[in-house]
C-alpha cells in the first residue's frame, strides 16, 4: 500500500518543504504498515492460517502438558480421546490431532517455536492468547486437579505469550471455580463455598459494586460468544469448550444474584 506515502509525502512537501516531504514520507509508512495488518489479518488467508495455528498448537501443548509430571498416564490419553469426541473430531483431523499430541509430549518437544509461531500467527492479539490459555487449563482440569508441574507448565507458556504471573493465577482461579459448577450440578455443595467459587469464577470481589459485578459478567460472555471466537480464529469444533464456559460463568452470576 502506498496511500499513507503519497498523502503523507504530499503534505509535507507543501508545509515544510523537503524535509517535510521526509518527515510526510516516514509517517506515511508507518500509517501503510498499520493499514496493511488491519486489512490483513480478517482476510480469508490470514483466518485460515490462525485457525490452522489454534488447532496445532492446542493439541502440541496439550501433549506437552500431559507430558510435565514425566509420563502421559493412560488416563490422559483417555482424556485426550474424549475430548476429540466431545469435539467432534474425526477421520483424518483425529489422526493429524493425535499425531500433534505425541509430538508434545516427546521428551525432546520445545514448546517456544510452537510459541512463537501462534503469536506470529495471530498477530498480537491478545484475546486469541487468552482463549488457548483457557482451553489447556479446561484440558488440564479434565481429572479435577491440576499438578502443580502442570500449572507451571501452562504459565510457562502463559508468560510467553505475555501474561504476567499476577495475570495467569488470576485467569488459573476462574477457570477452576467455573469448572466446579459442573461438581455442583452433580451433587450437593457447601452454599459458601459454592458462592465464593461464584465469586472466583467471575473474577471479582464478593463485596463488588452491581456495576462492577455486571462489566464483569459481560466481559466474559463476550469472550466466549462463538461468533466472536470464529471472528478471532477459533476452529468451530472447538466451540463447545467455550459454550461449557459460558454456561458456567452464567450459572455463577446467576447464582451472585439470587444470593444478594
Amino acid at each position: 500500500m502506498i496511500y499513507g506515502k503519497l498523502i503523507g509525502g504530499i503534505l509535507g512537501l507543501l508545509l515544510g518543504g523537503l524535509f517535510g516531504l521526509l518527515l510526510g514520507l516516514l509517517a506515511g509508512h508507518w500509517f501503510d504498515r498499520g493499514l496493511a495488518r488491519t486489512l490483513g489479518f480478517g482476510s480469508p488467508e490470514q483466518m485460515a492460517r490462525l485457525r490452522q495455528a489454534f488447532f496445532e498448537s492446542s493439541f502440541l501443548l496439550l501433549g506437552h502438558v500431559a507430558k510435565a509430571d514425566g509420563r502421559v498416564s493412560e488416563q490422559e490419553v483417555a482424556q485426550a480421546e474424549s475430548l476429540m469426541q466431545q469435539l467432534g473430531i474425526s477421520g483424518g483431523q483425529r489422526e493429524q490431532a493425535i499425531a500433534l499430541f505425541k509430538r508434545g509430549a516427546a521428551a525432546d518437544f520445545d514448546m517456544e517455536p510452537t510459541v512463537q509461531d501462534f503469536r506470529e500467527a495471530c498477530g498480537g492479539a491478545r484475546q486469541v492468547a487468552h482463549t488457548l490459555l483457557v482451553f489447556l487449563i479446561s484440558m488440564a482440569l479434565a481429572d479435577g486437579v491440576i499438578a502443580q508441574s502442570e500449572s507451571a507448565v501452562i504459565e510457562n507458556i502463559a508468560s510467553k505469550m505475555g501474561f504476567s504471573h499476577d495475570q495467569f493465577q488470576q485467569l488459573l482461579r476462574m477457570v477452576e471455580a467455573q469448572s466446579h459448577f459442573h461438581n455442583y450440578q452433580a451433587g450437593a455443595a457447601n452454599p459458601a463455598d459454592q458462592l465464593a467459587d461464584a465469586y472466583l469464577a467471575l473474577g471479582v470481589a464478593e463485596d463488588c459494586s452491581e456495576s462492577e459485578l455486571k462489566r464483569a459478567y459481560r466481559r466474559l460472555m463476550s469472550q466466549h460468544h462463538p461468533d466472536k471466537l470464529i471472528a478471532r480464529g477459533v476452529p468451530e469444533d472447538m466451540l463447545k469448550i467455550a459454550t461449557e464456559k459460558a454456561q458456567e460463568i452464567q450459572a455463577a452470576y446467576e447464582l451472585i444474584k439470587k444470593s444478594r
